[in-house]
């Protein structure tokens, strides 16, 4: 027996190398064209020639989403466990909501999407912008990188408050002209125990979700939005480890995914100066929440 579990132990970690090494590769060989392109773009005078350079940017980051899309299901053959509405688009514009437990959601939710829903982009701590090769790749595809501040920051320099939302309206800018999946884990972190007890979080399953963002985003592209996509990652019957992902290990996580129309009373408001407004969105917010953390509460039974 013992033998036995550590041949597995063997094949396992043997796996994720390989699995590291495909990532890796994959990543170095579309990054050569995003770089030219990148500095290319750099280079362009006008508005029209850099947003057609992004065009370009876009279908390499997209080409790289495929290759991985590819390994990860006939290298790793992971039994996802996926629940998709039929009425997305590639050619429309979402506010993807989503709970956060690793890195791994963010390939689980791109080998979900790919095809369904246009290119995505992520909400990112600003310090990631200084992960080699990636971190530039993130900036040259306009990823929003947001700066997180504590509430004694906050209540020193309130306008320290206003460099995300300048952030994120330079997103939307350029969201107004190409399709776009905005993707926004509205928790902010990472799920953990520790996290979860902090907060004394309300929910079984989630932290709380914050929603300046998603009101951002909803204020700025207004009507354009096809809808908003709520989604409940799922991984109590595997592991959330990234690393054990590659290694093959996380065959049992499910992804549920609801289509929801933007309420009429979100289109044009103003979350950073009217409160009553804002009171309403936080309660929308959390009563969405209550949905997920039921869900993931019956998928436990």
């Amino acid at each position: 027996m013992v033998k036995k579990n550590l041949g597995t132990e063997i094949a396992a970690t043997g796996k994720g190398l390989v699995s590291l090494m495909l990532l890796v590769l994959n990543t170095l060989f579309w990054c050569v064209p995003l770089y030219i392109l990148a500095i290319i773009k750099l280079l362009m005078p006008t508005h029209r020639l850099r947003l057609g350079v992004l065009k370009g940017l876009n279908r390499i980051a997209l080409a790289w989403i495929a290759t991985n899309n590819w390994w990860i299901r006939h290298w790793l053959k992971p039994r996802f466990d996926i629940h998709l509405p039929d009425d997305l688009s590639p050619d429309a514009w979402w506010l993807i909501l989503v709970n956060h437990r690793s890195w791994t959601d963010i390939f689980i939710l791109q080998f979900a999407l790919y095809g369904h829903t246009p290119m995505p982009r992520f909400f990112l701590k600003r310090q990631l912008i200084w992960i080699p090769v990636i971190g530039f790749a993130w900036w040259a595809l306009e990823f929003p990188f947001m700066r997180r501040y504590s509430r004694e920051h906050l209540a020193r320099d309130p306008g320290l408050a206003q460099r995300d939302l300048e952030t994120t309206r330079r997103m939307c800018e350029s969201a107004q002209e190409l399709p776009m999946a905005i993707y926004n884990f509205a928790e902010g972190t990472r799920f953990t125990s520790a996290k979860h007890s902090a907060q004394q979080s309300p929910y079984n399953h989630l932290l709380k979700p914050k929603a300046g963002g998603s009101a951002q985003v909803i204020h700025l592209l207004g009507a354009r939005l096809a809808g908003i996509i709520d989604i409940t990652l799922d991984y109590r019957q595997s592991s959330t480890s990234f690393w054990a992902f590659l290694c093959g290990r996380s065959d049992d996580i499910s992804l549920y995914a609801r289509r929801l129309d933007i309420p009429d009373w979100m289109i044009g408001g103003d979350y950073s100066s009217d409160m009553m407004y804002k009171e309403r969105f936080q309660a929308w917010l959390n009563a969405l929440w209550h949905d997920k953390d039921r869900l993931l509460s019956r998928c436990s039974g």
